[in-house]
Protein backbone atom coordinates (compact mmCIF):
# COMPACT_ATOMS: atom_id res chain seq x y z
CA UNK A 1 0.00 0.00 0.00
CA UNK A 2 1.04 3.51 -0.79
CA UNK A 3 0.11 7.43 -0.47
CA UNK A 4 0.16 9.62 -3.36
CA UNK A 5 -0.62 13.34 -3.27
CA UNK A 6 -3.60 14.41 -5.35
CA UNK A 7 -3.09 16.12 -8.50
CA UNK A 8 -5.37 16.62 -11.43
CA UNK A 9 -4.44 13.75 -13.16
CA UNK A 10 -5.81 11.33 -10.64
CA UNK A 11 -9.49 13.29 -11.11
CA UNK A 12 -11.50 10.54 -12.53
CA UNK A 13 -10.49 7.94 -10.32
CA UNK A 14 -11.14 10.25 -7.33
CA UNK A 15 -14.53 10.78 -8.60
CA UNK A 16 -15.49 7.06 -9.15
CA UNK A 17 -14.11 6.37 -5.57
CA UNK A 18 -16.38 8.94 -4.13
CA UNK A 19 -19.44 7.22 -6.15
CA UNK A 20 -18.57 3.94 -5.10
CA UNK A 21 -17.46 4.47 -1.36
CA UNK A 22 -18.86 3.22 2.06
CA UNK A 23 -19.00 6.80 3.40
CA UNK A 24 -18.73 9.67 0.57
CA UNK A 25 -20.98 11.94 -0.70
CA UNK A 26 -21.21 14.49 -3.21
CA UNK A 27 -19.34 17.39 -1.57
CA UNK A 28 -15.85 15.08 -2.01
CA UNK A 29 -16.43 15.19 -5.60
CA UNK A 30 -13.50 17.28 -7.19
CA UNK A 31 -15.99 19.47 -9.11
CA UNK A 32 -17.48 20.68 -5.66
CA UNK A 33 -14.12 20.69 -3.76
CA UNK A 34 -12.95 23.33 -6.36
CA UNK A 35 -15.18 26.03 -6.68
CA UNK A 36 -13.37 27.72 -3.87
CA UNK A 37 -9.58 26.37 -4.68
CA UNK A 38 -8.52 29.58 -4.56
CA UNK A 39 -9.02 30.13 -0.91
CA UNK A 40 -7.14 26.73 0.37
CA UNK A 41 -3.61 25.06 -0.60
CA UNK A 42 -5.30 21.48 -1.55
CA UNK A 43 -2.75 18.67 -0.40
CA UNK A 44 -5.37 15.58 -0.61
CA UNK A 45 -4.60 12.61 -0.22
CA UNK A 46 -4.89 8.82 -2.62
CA UNK A 47 -4.29 5.39 -0.97
CA UNK A 48 -3.51 2.56 -3.47
CA UNK A 49 -3.21 -0.78 -2.71
CA UNK A 50 -1.87 -2.83 -5.59
CA UNK A 51 -2.22 0.06 -8.14
CA UNK A 52 -6.16 0.34 -7.18
CA UNK A 53 -7.01 3.39 -5.54
CA UNK A 54 -9.12 2.49 -2.16
CA UNK A 55 -9.07 5.21 -0.06
CA UNK A 56 -9.09 9.19 -0.19
CA UNK A 57 -8.80 11.79 1.89
CA UNK A 58 -9.91 15.38 1.21
CA UNK A 59 -7.16 17.54 2.55
CA UNK A 60 -5.65 20.87 2.72
CA UNK A 61 -2.87 22.64 4.53
CA UNK A 62 -2.55 25.73 6.72
CA UNK A 63 0.77 26.41 8.15
CA UNK A 64 2.22 22.92 9.79
CA UNK A 65 -1.34 21.62 9.38
CA UNK A 66 -3.20 19.16 7.67
CA UNK A 67 -7.12 19.88 7.57
CA UNK A 68 -9.58 16.97 6.08
CA UNK A 69 -10.92 19.77 4.60
CA UNK A 70 -11.30 23.06 5.36
CA UNK A 71 -13.59 24.23 2.89
CA UNK A 72 -15.82 21.36 3.93
CA UNK A 73 -18.38 20.71 6.57
CA UNK A 74 -17.16 16.97 7.09
CA UNK A 75 -14.13 15.06 5.76
CA UNK A 76 -12.04 12.29 6.69
CA UNK A 77 -11.16 8.95 5.00
CA UNK A 78 -13.21 8.04 2.20
CA UNK A 79 -12.97 4.38 1.51
CA UNK A 80 -14.49 1.74 -0.23
CA UNK A 81 -15.72 -1.44 1.14
CA UNK A 82 -13.05 -3.81 0.77
CA UNK A 83 -11.63 -1.59 3.60
CA UNK A 84 -11.62 -3.35 6.86
CA UNK A 85 -10.04 -2.59 9.71
CA UNK A 86 -6.86 -4.07 8.88
CA UNK A 87 -6.41 -1.97 5.68
CA UNK A 88 -7.48 0.81 7.76
CA UNK A 89 -4.54 0.44 10.19
CA UNK A 90 -2.23 0.47 7.91
CA UNK A 91 -3.86 3.87 5.97
CA UNK A 92 -3.08 5.67 8.83
CA UNK A 93 0.25 4.60 9.68
CA UNK A 94 0.66 5.65 5.90
CA UNK A 95 -0.81 9.09 6.94
CA UNK A 96 1.09 10.00 9.86
CA UNK A 97 4.06 9.08 8.04
CA UNK A 98 3.42 11.29 5.22
CA UNK A 99 2.42 14.08 7.85
CA UNK A 100 5.94 13.67 9.73
CA UNK A 101 7.58 13.07 5.91
CA UNK A 102 6.57 16.81 4.97
CA UNK A 103 7.04 18.72 8.33
CA UNK A 104 3.79 18.64 9.26
CA UNK A 105 3.26 18.37 12.88
CA UNK A 106 -0.70 18.93 13.34
CA UNK A 107 -4.00 17.08 12.19
CA UNK A 108 -7.50 18.42 12.35
CA UNK A 109 -9.72 15.44 11.36
CA UNK A 110 -13.47 16.39 10.15
CA UNK A 111 -15.09 12.88 11.02
CA UNK A 112 -17.68 12.17 8.16
CA UNK A 113 -20.99 11.80 10.74
CA UNK A 114 -22.46 7.86 10.57
CA UNK A 115 -25.96 9.51 9.18
CA UNK A 116 -24.01 9.97 5.92
CA UNK A 117 -22.45 6.59 5.75
CA UNK A 118 -24.03 4.18 3.19
CA UNK A 119 -22.64 1.41 5.45
CA UNK A 120 -20.52 1.37 8.96
CA UNK A 121 -17.47 2.97 8.66
CA UNK A 122 -15.77 4.07 12.04
CA UNK A 123 -12.77 2.60 12.08
CA UNK A 124 -11.29 6.17 11.50
CA UNK A 125 -12.74 6.98 14.94
CA UNK A 126 -11.27 4.21 16.45
CA UNK A 127 -7.84 5.04 15.01
CA UNK A 128 -7.65 8.41 15.74
CA UNK A 129 -8.18 7.67 19.06
CA UNK A 130 -5.11 4.97 19.14
CA UNK A 131 -2.94 8.08 17.90
CA UNK A 132 -4.02 10.52 20.61
CA UNK A 133 -6.98 12.51 19.09
CA UNK A 134 -8.26 15.25 20.98
CA UNK A 135 -11.78 15.92 20.71
CA UNK A 136 -11.62 19.89 19.70
CA UNK A 137 -15.25 20.52 18.42
CA UNK A 138 -18.65 19.32 19.10
CA UNK A 139 -21.15 20.40 17.13
CA UNK A 140 -24.78 19.02 17.31
CA UNK A 141 -27.46 18.68 14.79
CA UNK A 142 -30.93 17.72 14.92
CA UNK A 143 -31.52 15.02 12.77
CA UNK A 144 -35.28 12.82 12.00
CA UNK A 145 -35.22 9.16 11.20
CA UNK A 146 -37.47 9.04 8.44
CA UNK A 147 -38.91 5.45 8.83
CA UNK A 148 -39.87 5.87 12.54
CA UNK A 149 -40.34 9.67 12.74
CA UNK A 150 -41.85 11.05 16.37
CA UNK A 151 -44.79 12.79 16.39
CA UNK A 152 -44.93 16.89 15.71
CA UNK A 153 -45.39 19.32 19.26
CA UNK A 154 -48.61 20.81 19.53
CA UNK A 155 -46.65 24.35 18.64
CA UNK A 156 -45.42 22.74 15.31
CA UNK A 157 -48.65 21.33 14.49
CA UNK A 158 -50.00 24.92 14.87
CA UNK A 159 -47.82 26.71 12.61
CA UNK A 160 -48.82 24.72 9.72
CA UNK A 161 -52.43 24.85 10.30
CA UNK A 162 -51.58 28.55 10.21
CA UNK A 163 -49.51 28.36 7.04
CA UNK A 164 -52.59 26.35 5.44
CA UNK A 165 -55.19 29.36 7.01
CA UNK A 166 -52.66 31.64 4.99
CA UNK A 167 -52.61 30.10 1.47
CA UNK A 168 -48.51 29.32 2.13
CA UNK A 169 -47.80 27.36 -0.89
CA UNK A 170 -44.40 25.15 -1.05
CA UNK A 171 -42.80 24.75 -4.59
CA UNK A 172 -39.39 23.86 -5.58
CA UNK A 173 -37.76 26.97 -7.20
CA UNK A 174 -34.67 27.76 -9.16
CA UNK A 175 -34.78 31.43 -8.17
CA UNK A 176 -31.82 31.68 -5.45
CA UNK A 177 -31.58 35.45 -6.94
CA UNK A 178 -35.13 35.99 -4.99
CA UNK A 179 -34.15 33.65 -1.70
CA UNK A 180 -30.46 34.63 -1.17
CA UNK A 181 -31.05 38.56 -0.01
CA UNK A 182 -33.74 37.00 2.79
CA UNK A 183 -30.79 34.33 3.80
CA UNK A 184 -28.25 37.37 4.04
CA UNK A 185 -30.14 39.56 5.86
CA UNK A 186 -31.56 36.84 8.20
CA UNK A 187 -27.81 35.68 8.76
CA UNK A 188 -26.42 39.71 9.00
CA UNK A 189 -29.37 40.63 11.87
CA UNK A 190 -28.99 37.38 13.61
CA UNK A 191 -25.21 36.35 13.69
CA UNK A 192 -23.19 39.59 11.76
CA UNK A 193 -22.05 36.78 9.44
CA UNK A 194 -22.87 35.85 5.53
CA UNK A 195 -23.68 32.59 3.71
CA UNK A 196 -20.83 30.35 3.35
CA UNK A 197 -21.68 30.27 -0.37
CA UNK A 198 -22.09 33.76 -2.70
CA UNK A 199 -25.45 33.44 -5.09
CA UNK A 200 -22.97 32.84 -7.55
CA UNK A 201 -21.17 29.70 -5.98
CA UNK A 202 -24.45 28.40 -5.23
CA UNK A 203 -26.29 29.01 -8.75
CA UNK A 204 -22.48 27.76 -10.17
CA UNK A 205 -23.00 24.51 -7.70
CA UNK A 206 -26.63 23.86 -8.38
CA UNK A 207 -25.57 23.24 -12.27
CA UNK A 208 -23.37 21.19 -11.55
CA UNK A 209 -25.12 18.83 -9.20
CA UNK A 210 -28.83 19.73 -10.07
CA UNK A 211 -29.89 16.53 -8.29
CA UNK A 212 -28.12 17.01 -4.90
CA UNK A 213 -28.93 20.45 -4.84
CA UNK A 214 -32.32 21.66 -4.14
CA UNK A 215 -34.06 24.91 -3.26
CA UNK A 216 -37.92 24.96 -1.61
CA UNK A 217 -39.52 28.17 -1.31
CA UNK A 218 -42.31 29.50 0.53
CA UNK A 219 -44.80 31.55 -1.08
CA UNK A 220 -47.20 33.97 0.00
CA UNK A 221 -50.59 34.21 -1.39
CA UNK A 222 -49.57 36.87 -3.44
CA UNK A 223 -47.03 34.53 -4.94
CA UNK A 224 -44.50 36.26 -3.05
CA UNK A 225 -41.21 34.20 -1.83
CA UNK A 226 -41.45 34.72 2.04
CA UNK A 227 -39.01 31.78 3.00
CA UNK A 228 -36.75 29.04 1.92
CA UNK A 229 -34.49 26.42 2.56
CA UNK A 230 -31.41 24.89 0.38
CA UNK A 231 -31.15 21.24 0.73
CA UNK A 232 -28.37 19.12 0.41
CA UNK A 233 -29.10 15.79 -0.89
CA UNK A 234 -26.86 12.99 -0.19
CA UNK A 235 -27.84 8.69 -1.05
CA UNK A 236 -28.94 8.42 2.62
CA UNK A 237 -29.81 11.92 3.48
CA UNK A 238 -31.75 15.42 3.17
CA UNK A 239 -29.51 18.23 4.82
CA UNK A 240 -30.50 21.64 5.28
CA UNK A 241 -27.76 23.91 4.34
CA UNK A 242 -29.78 27.02 4.71
CA UNK A 243 -33.31 27.80 5.78
CA UNK A 244 -34.59 31.61 6.12
CA UNK A 245 -37.40 33.64 6.23
CA UNK A 246 -38.99 37.14 5.96
CA UNK A 247 -40.91 38.16 9.85
CA UNK A 248 -43.89 37.78 7.88
CA UNK A 249 -43.29 34.43 6.84
CA UNK A 250 -42.77 33.48 10.74
CA UNK A 251 -45.88 35.13 11.58
CA UNK A 252 -47.95 33.14 9.09
CA UNK A 253 -46.82 29.88 9.59
CA UNK A 254 -44.60 29.72 6.34
CA UNK A 255 -41.26 27.95 8.02
CA UNK A 256 -43.24 25.54 10.11
CA UNK A 257 -45.05 24.83 6.58
CA UNK A 258 -42.61 24.13 4.70
CA UNK A 259 -40.18 22.09 6.74
CA UNK A 260 -43.15 19.68 7.22
CA UNK A 261 -43.37 19.75 3.58
CA UNK A 262 -39.73 18.64 3.28
CA UNK A 263 -39.93 15.80 5.65
CA UNK A 264 -42.87 14.35 3.62
CA UNK A 265 -40.95 14.68 0.05
CA UNK A 266 -37.85 13.47 1.36
CA UNK A 267 -39.54 10.17 3.01
CA UNK A 268 -37.32 8.21 1.39
CA UNK A 269 -34.45 8.86 2.83
CA UNK A 270 -32.79 7.39 6.18
CA UNK A 271 -32.66 10.78 7.45
CA UNK A 272 -33.60 14.16 7.53
CA UNK A 273 -30.82 16.55 9.22
CA UNK A 274 -32.01 20.18 10.12
CA UNK A 275 -28.43 20.91 10.97
CA UNK A 276 -26.45 22.52 13.56
CA UNK A 277 -27.51 24.53 16.48
CA UNK A 278 -24.43 25.24 18.13
CA UNK A 279 -21.78 28.11 17.59
CA UNK A 280 -17.90 28.64 18.84
CA UNK A 281 -16.68 24.98 18.06
CA UNK A 282 -19.89 23.42 19.55
CA UNK A 283 -19.68 25.43 23.30
CA UNK A 284 -22.39 27.73 22.38
CA UNK A 285 -25.90 25.90 22.32
CA UNK A 286 -28.81 27.68 21.24
CA UNK A 287 -31.71 25.94 23.23
CA UNK A 288 -34.94 28.16 21.21
CA UNK A 289 -33.50 26.58 17.80
CA UNK A 290 -32.80 23.46 19.28
CA UNK A 291 -36.40 23.07 20.72
CA UNK A 292 -37.68 24.43 17.21
CA UNK A 293 -36.37 21.32 15.59
CA UNK A 294 -37.05 18.70 18.50
CA UNK A 295 -41.01 20.34 17.89
CA UNK A 296 -40.61 17.81 13.95
CA UNK A 297 -39.09 14.86 16.00
CA UNK A 298 -35.93 15.36 15.14
CA UNK A 299 -32.83 14.42 17.97
CA UNK A 300 -29.40 14.85 18.23
CA UNK A 301 -26.49 13.56 15.87
CA UNK A 302 -22.85 15.21 16.27
CA UNK A 303 -20.64 16.64 13.80
CA UNK A 304 -17.16 15.94 15.84
CA UNK A 305 -13.62 17.62 14.78
CA UNK A 306 -10.74 15.84 16.33
CA UNK A 307 -6.69 16.39 16.90
CA UNK A 308 -3.60 15.07 16.62
CA UNK A 309 -0.68 16.65 17.76
CA UNK A 310 2.38 14.70 16.29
Amino acid sequence: MIVKLYDKAYKEEWNKLVNTSKNGTFLFYREFMEYHANRFTDHSLLFFEDDELIAILPANIDGNTLISHAGLTYGGIVANSTVRMGKMIKIFDLLFDHLKDNNLSKLIYKAIPYIYHKYPSDEDLYLLFRHGAVLSSRNISSTITLSNDLEYTKLRKRGIKKGLKNNIDINESNRFDLFWPILESNLRNRHQVNPVHTLNEIIYLKGLFPDEIKLFVALDSSKQIIAGSVIFETDTVAHIQYIAATEKAKKEGAVDTLVDRMINYYSSKRYFDYGISTTNGGSILNESLIAQKEGFGARGVVYDIYSVNL
